[in-house]
């Protein structure tokens, strides 16, 4: 079984052979509370699809495999002497991301990961693991190259939409330093975003094992809050709805929401084709066909994906998708996030009159 293996591996790395058999008695209950920890996480869970999409392949492509195999990451990290960056090899189907991932000098000297953007970041230390799978597969600068030289409200057969992936909280919190949303030209967005120095890092805040948040730590700073969700450093009415004591995420999510309303209205009254989103569904977006505002399960299937995109409304969409995908920008990167979402709001309401009084950009 591949725990015997794990537990092989990590009993090299203590090194039990030396020590007495009390504390090898100790050392072996430690690593079991590790193990039992990564099992119950999203990195260590054997049904996930993010480790089973493939069975029926047999292998994972090598465009996925570093982040969705444990053999693919080696291989992208080029332990097994290959070389780095890249992955020369299918990866290995239910192999989910374990101990040899981050615990091996390749892993440790890595520290400067390339975004989708070309942008290389460097200075990464022990966040440099987390950033490879983390950042998103698309930026901002591949909407704009496919919108190049078409009509900001022509509906175009070349146009399809581009989706950033999953779990992108590495993109979020660079900012516009890599790109990851689409950036209006003529407006500024902020950088990296900076949290105080004990908690700057990504296994500063998440268990390395768990991946669950240090809720304790977070909150010992940010007294008078009851959960993660009512915090915020910023004390503007970004979604004009009056409420300046909730949490920065509810000033995002009520943003997020209406933008995905003026998506809707744009493709219903400016595309002429109704569009609607199913969370749970690639490509996403997809026809309303019954208008009725959602996207039902029988509606989300590919032969019904939307095809009806201007440069205006793939813009907007992709930068919904970006919030969207980072449920935790609110820590990551509000700021960006509010940015992203206002500026699309604003190029909407040019064609769909949308009044934008009361909203306010950071």
């Amino acid at each position: 079984m591949r725990l015997h293996h794990l537990f092989g591996l990590l009993a090299m790395l203590v090194g039990f052979g030396g020590l007495p058999a009390t504390l090898q008695a100790e050392e072996k209950s430690g690593i079991s509370a590790l193990v039992d920890a990564w099992l119950k996480s999203p990195h260590g869970n054997y049904h996930s699809p993010s480790f089973t999409y493939w069975n029926k392949q047999g292998e994972i492509p090598t465009a996925c495999a570093a982040c969705h195999s444990e053999p693919g990451f080696l291989d992208f990290l080029g332990t097994d002497g290959s070389t780095a960056g890249v992955v020369d090899h299918p990866g290995v189907i239910n192999s989910p991301i374990g101990c040899a991932s981050c615990h091996s000098a390749e892993a440790h000297a890595l520290n400067a990961v390339r975004f989708p953007s070309g942008v290389i970041v460097d200075g990464l230390g022990t966040s440099a693991t987390c950033t490879v799978c983390h950042q998103g597969r698309q930026s901002g600068a591949a909407v704009t190259k496919a919108v190049a030289n078409l009509g900001e409200d022509e509906v175009s057969a070349e146009l399809g939409f581009l989706n950033i992936h999953y779990g992108v909280a590495a993109a979020t919190m660079h900012g516009t330093e890599t790109g990851a949303g689409y950036q209006y030209p003529g407006k500024t967005y902020a950088g990296r975003f900076f949290h105080v120095p004990s908690a700057n890092t990504c296994v500063a805040c998440h268990d390395p094992h768990s991946t669950k948040v240090a809720v304790d730590d977070c909150l010992s700073c940010h007294r008078g809050v009851e959960q993660l969700t009512d915090i915020r450093m910023r004390h503007g009415d970004f979604d004009g709805d009056g409420d300046v004591k909730e949490g920065i995420q509810g000033e995002i999510m009520t943003l997020h929401a209406r933008l995905g309303e003026s998506i809707q209205a744009y493709g219903r009254d400016v595309a002429g084709t109704p569009i609607g989103y199913h969370k749970d569904r690639h490509p996403y977006f997809f026809r309303d066909t019954d208008g009725n505002g959602t996207i039902s399960d029988e509606e989300a299937v590919a032969d019904n994906r939307y095809q009806a995109w201007t440069p205006r409304l793939l813009k907007a969409a992709y930068n919904y998708q970006v919030v969207k995908k980072d449920p935790g920008g609110y820590v990551h990167h509000p700021t960006y996030q509010l940015q992203l979402l206002y500026d699309s709001l604003e190029s909407l309401s040019e064609q769909i009159g949308m009044d934008m009084a009361g909203i306010t950009r950071p």
